[in-house]
C-alpha cells in the first residue's frame, strides 16, 4: 500500500490559522476541527485518524505538511498506530515545513512495533526564522507478552539552515535494547523536540527522564518506562522543566 497525505495552513483574518489544503487517504486521514470550536488562540486543530490496519510490510506512507508565516498548526494523532510484518520492510516518513514566525506541534499517538515487523519511519523538519516546533515520538517496543520486530527511526531538525537535531534509533536487537547505554532494559521510550521562545540554560534529569538543551538551539526531552502511560508521564515531567513549559501545556478541548 501507498498513501500520501498534505495539509497546508495559513494564516488567515483576525490572525485565525487556516487549513488551506488538506489531501489524505486511507490507512492515514487528515480530520480538521470545525472553526467554530477551534482553540481560543487561533490554532488550527487537525486530528491524524488511522483509518486501516497500518503500515504491514511493504508499505510506504508519507506526510507532508507546510505552516505559513505567523499560522499555528496543532497536528494530534488519535490511536496508537502498530507496525506489522508483510512482504518487505514498511516506511513512514514526516517532512514539515514551517515558515518564519510559523508554529507547528506535531503530537501523533504511540507507534507499536510488533513481533517480525521491519518498521522504518524518518521524521524531517525545516524551520524558517522565529519558527516554533514541538515533535513527539513514543516508540513502544512490541505488544503486550510479544518481543518486538525491527525499527529504525531517524530525527532530522534543521532551522535557517542550521542542524538542531541528527537522531537514529535502531531497536529489534536484545542485548542493545538491555544495554544502560541504550534502552536499559525500558520497554518504551518517548522523546520530545522542542524548539521555543527560550532553551534551557542547564540539561535537568529525573526518574529515568531528562531535558537537554541542543547546541545550535531548541531542547530534547526524552524519557523510557516499562509502559506507555508511565513514558509519557514521565516525558509530561521533563517538558515541565522547559522554560516556556507554561505555553506547552497542552489544551484540553
Amino acid at each position: 500500500m501507498r498513501a500520501t497525505a498534505v495539509l497546508s495552513v495559513e494564516l488567515g483574518r483576525g490572525g485565525r490559522s487556516v487549513v488551506r489544503q488538506l489531501r489524505s487517504q486511507s490507512p492515514m486521514t487528515l480530520v480538521p476541527r470545525r472553526a467554530a470550536t477551534t482553540s481560543a488562540d487561533g490554532t488550527a486543530v487537525v486530528h491524524l485518524v488511522s483509518s486501516a490496519a497500518s503500515p504491514l510490510g511493504g508499505d510506504r506512507v508519507d506526510l507532508r505538511v507546510r505552516v505559513g508565516p505567523g499560522a499555528r498548526l496543532l497536528l494530534r494523532g488519535t490511536a496508537a498506530t502498530v507496525a506489522l510484518p508483510g512482504p518487505g520492510r514498511s516506511r513512514s516518513t514526516v517532512h514539515l515545513e514551517v515558515a518564519d514566525g510559523g508554529t507547528v506541534e506535531y503530537l501523533p499517538g504511540a507507534t507499536v512495533i510488533s513481533a517480525r515487523a521491519d518498521h522504518w519511519a524518518e521524521t524531517a523538519v525545516e524551520l524558517g526564522a522565529g519558527a516554533r516546533l514541538r515533535c513527539r515520538e513514543v516508540l513502544v517496543l512490541g505488544r503486550s507478552g510479544e518481543r518486538p520486530g525491527r525499527s529504525t527511526t531517524t530525527t532530522h531538525v534543521v532551522r535557517g539552515g542550521v542542524p538542531l537535531l541528527r537522531q537514529r534509533l535502531d531497536v529489534g536487537d536484545e542485548r542493545l535494547t538491555a544495554s544502560a547505554a541504550h534502552l536499559a532494559g525500558a520497554r518504551v521510550l518517548a522523546t520530545e523536540t522542542v524548539v521555543w521562545d527560550r532553551d534551557p540554560a542547564e540539561p535537568s534529569s529525573g526518574d529515568w527522564w531528562s531535558l537537554a538543551p541542543l547546541a545550535a538551539g531548541g531542547a530534547l526531552a526524552t524519557a523510557v518506562a516499562a509502559d506507555a502511560v508511565l513514558a509519557e508521564r514521565r516525558l509530561a515531567e521533563a517538558v515541565s522543566h522547559h522554560p516556556d513549559a507554561a505555553q506547552l501545556e497542552e489544551p484540553r478541548w
